[in-house]
């Protein structure tokens, strides 16, 4: 396939065996994360924002059978014709489509149904791997990654439906490891970053999205970033300052949204008798003072930098001390189970700068210099939502284990907060 009608570099394919381990194994993962769910479980859908767990594992499917078996294998039959409409996300190029805030309202095809169409999409697509491989092994790349990204967020879209249930439900018990309150760790250090001209975006050789390139110089000024990232104990002290009734810590925005919605603390807390408590996918736990803070806005991180004296850092800034880093480090998605944002504590270098939580930049997303949005249906993937979002970058505890990198650029909206998101700090130096 020419490089001009899918979002990722052309290149070479693995070979077709590896990408057939590689797919195997990240479909498999996504059955595992709801193999405990009920069917009820996986169809309620608690937000216009989020989606059933039951859609994600079709949506997914819907991709790999469409742009890759329907356009790729000659003679491929549709699994079901009516199907392409329930579970068609935003592609306009594919025609209309169920309305999202309404996908809770499909009890029917069930989550059985649903499988069983990922099983017959599955075995075509493996059977024809020799050949797909070869013609379009960057496209089937593409999609799962896709299906790496919905595996995030059925998990957090699984979340807030969860705490949305009166009697707190936990999609996994608890795990000791994750329910310890460790005491704080020692006050953030702060770790000068590289100054001058430095390259952010993708050119390596691997697997990249098309809002990740082209790669490009920028200029930074002598800048710092946080060892590690906000705690929840450091949280507690912003609100119990006052940090969400001061005006003056807050964007006008930012200002209206904690009026309109009262908001208070970050998503998922809620009093007790002798503090906090917080909703996980174990059910609600004590507040760990020594965690990540998360399930915070943009509007909150930016008050909150504001209240400590700090700022958030730039999209440019993080990527460039991130590139020492190890992607695949960090408290990451490895297998189904309770998920969670774990304490690290910075030895000499920088903490968590790949997964723990996805962490809020300053930065616009918007295209770099030079982007261009590929034709075809596959060029709405990223492109079209360049308006009205922030980056964030890092990666999270929910996030597949090997997904991201450091030019990796995830996006939301500021006032967004039901993904695990936190912050680290930044200042001028």
């Amino acid at each position: 396939m020419a490089t001009v009608t899918n979002p990722i570099r052309q290149q070479a394919g693995p070979p077709s065996e590896a990408l057939a381990r590689r797919y195997a194994e990240t479909r498999a993962l996504s059955l595992a994360l709801v193999a405990s769910l009920s069917d009820a479980d996986a169809t309620a859908q608690s937000m216009p924002d989020a989606s059933p767990a039951k859609w994600h594992l079709a949506h997914v499917t819907w991709f790999f059978e469409t742009f890759v078996l329907r356009d790729h294998l000659p003679g491929y039959r549709l699994f079901d014709e009516r199907w392409p409409f329930l579970f068609n996300s935003y592609y306009e190029a594919e025609g209309a489509r169920h309305a999202r805030p309404q996908r809770g309202l499909l009890t029917r095809p069930s989550l059985d149904e649903a499988i069983a169409y990922r099983a017959a999409v599955d075995a075509a697509l493996l059977k024809a791997m020799p050949t797909l491989a070869e013609r379009c092994g960057d496209l089937i790349e593409l999609g799962l990654n896709h299906e790496q990204q919905h595996q995030e967020l059925l998990l957090t879209d699984l979340k807030h439906l969860l705490s949305r249930n009166p009697l707190g439900p936990a999609a996994w018990p608890v795990q000791p490891v994750l329910q310890a309150c460790g005491a704080e760790p020692s006050p953030s250090r702060w770790r000068e970053g590289p100054a001058g001209l430095v390259e952010i975006g993708d050119r390596g050789d691997g697997f990249a999205f098309d809002n990740e390139r082209p790669a490009h110089k920028v200029h930074l000024t002598p800048f710092a970033l946080a060892d590690r990232l906000v705690t929840n104990g450091e949280w507690l002290r912003f609100m119990a300052d006052g940090g969400y009734a001061s005006a003056g810590l807050w964007l006008s925005d930012g200002w209206a949204w904690v009026q309109a919605e009262a908001i208070e603390s970050p998503l998922y807390w809620r009093r007790t008798g002798d503090g906090w408590e917080h909703f996980s996918l174990s059910g609600w736990q004590p507040v760990d003072l020594a965690a990540p803070v998360t399930h915070i806005s943009f509007f909150e991180a930016d008050a909150y930098a504001g209240w400590a004296g700090a700022r958030v850092p730039t999209e440019q800034e993080w990527e460039a001390v991130a590139r020492s880093g190890d992607p695949a480090g960090g408290v990451q998605l490895d297998a189904a189970g309770p998920v969670a944002p774990l304490a690290e504590q910075g030895e000499g270098g920088w903490s968590s700068m790949f997964g723990n939580v996805w962490q809020w930049t300053g930065s616009a997303y918007r295209p770099y210099p030079g982007f261009r949005t590929a034709p075809g249906a596959v060029g709405e993937y990223n492109g079209k939502f360049m308006s009205g979002q922030f980056v964030l970058k890092g990666g999270s505890c929910a996030t597949p284990r090997g997904h991201v990198r450091a030019s990796y650029r995830n996006f939301f909206y500021p006032h967004q907060r039901w993904q695990f998101t936190g912050l680290r700090l930044a200042k001028d130096l």
